[in-house]
């Protein structure tokens, strides 16, 4: 009786990013919020996703 051939078993999604993975957090924000987010990260040229970011590590920097 002969061998099975080997299997390469192929991973599914895509590979892990370099330096690992940061967890995901969602937010509900209101639209008129929303808009105002959209029209600072338009100011800056930057995503929202990066302008959520930015204002988050302002608002935890800011003396309470």
């Amino acid at each position: 009786m002969k061998k099975s051939i080997p299997v390469n078993k192929k991973s599914r999604g895509r590979p892990k990013k370099v330096g690992g993975v940061d967890p995901v957090s969602a937010v509900r924000l209101p639209a008129d919020l929303t808009a105002e987010v959209d029209t600072w990260a338009d100011d800056q040229e930057i995503s929202r996703s990066e302008a959520i970011r930015r204002l988050v590590e302002r608002g935890l920097k800011a003396k309470g």
